[in-house]
């Protein structure tokens, strides 16, 4: 696995890099099948990044996108991680409605989430136990380093046999559908895309030491497995030039290499929970 550090100096720079590793790994993954599969995430980052990938020469077409996680609310509502996907990336970029696997965030929670690891199951084709492998996805970081809706001291940051599920995010007073860490970790390429000062300082945890063990309530949902075959990171933050490939940290019971990290630095913008 290669691991890589980036820093770049704003987060217009940032989505640009973004932009230019994904499509580059869709590039490389559609040179070897028909079609690849995409998965996103929302939040305020990712909306100059999605711009940036529609902008692409790119087929497309050939893409199925998928969602990390969603709010559950109905598409048309701005606090839709969907509707932001479909506003900047899927309509801009004419992705066949086919092709568009959305958390149906309008129903209740528990129907949604069934539903959703329902349509991956069927997508993937995956027989009882099976993980299903995405081509890329896509990860943020919040202000508290959660990624996907897998808060700190979630339960569910130790499932490693479910598709989604359903989660209430006591914080927010939200519920949310999110992918569960069996199908992120084993995704064939992760890349985080993460704002500095939106993300609260959580990226300049990430890496500070080789080891480290989190438990309990602040056990970390932040992960990449050591076998994701690439991880691309920009950033910067100080830790990105203390982070090597070999380091690797436990949070709760997941063993986790730092992660893929786009990221600038932006003291002072305003954070706003992905």
């Amino acid at each position: 696995m290669s691991v890589r550090w980036h820093k770049l100096p704003d987060a217009n720079a940032t989505a640009e890099a973004g932009a230019h590793h994904i499509v580059n790994l869709l590039e490389e993954v559609l040179s070897g099948q028909e079609f690849a599969t995409f998965a996103v995430s929302g939040g305020t980052t990712p909306k100059p990044m999605f711009q940036k990938l529609a902008a692409t020469r790119f087929p497309w077409e050939k893409v199925h996108i998928f969602w990390v996680d969603e709010r559950c609310v109905p598409p048309i509502d701005v606090a839709s991680n969907y509707k932001l996907a479909d506003d900047f990336l899927i309509r801009p970029a004419h992705i066949p409605g086919r092709n568009v696997h959305r958390v149906l965030g309008e129903l209740s929670p528990a129907t949604a989430a069934k539903r959703y690891a329902g349509e991956v199951c069927d997508f993937f084709g995956l027989e009882e136990g099976e993980m299903p492998r995405f081509d890329v996805v896509h990860r943020g970081m919040g202000p508290d380093a959660h990624s996907a809706s897998l808060f700190p001291g979630e339960p569910l940051i130790d499932d490693r046999e479910g598709i989604a599920a359903a989660v209430y995010v006591e914080k927010l007073h939200q519920w949310r559908v999110t992918l569960l860490p069996g199908v992120l970790l084993a995704a064939k390429h992760t890349v985080f895309v993460v704002v500095s000062g939106r993300s609260g300082g959580a990226v300049d945890g990430v890496g500070q030491t080789s080891r480290s063990v989190r438990t309990g309530p602040e056990a970390c949902p932040t992960s990449v497995p050591r076998r994701t075959p690439s991880v691309k990171t920009i950033s910067t933050s100080p830790v990105c030039r203390a982070s090597v490939p070999s380091s690797y940290r436990v949070c709760g019971n997941m063993p986790m290499m730092a992660p893929p990290v786009v990221s600038s630095s932006t003291a002072g913008s305003p954070a706003r929970s992905r």
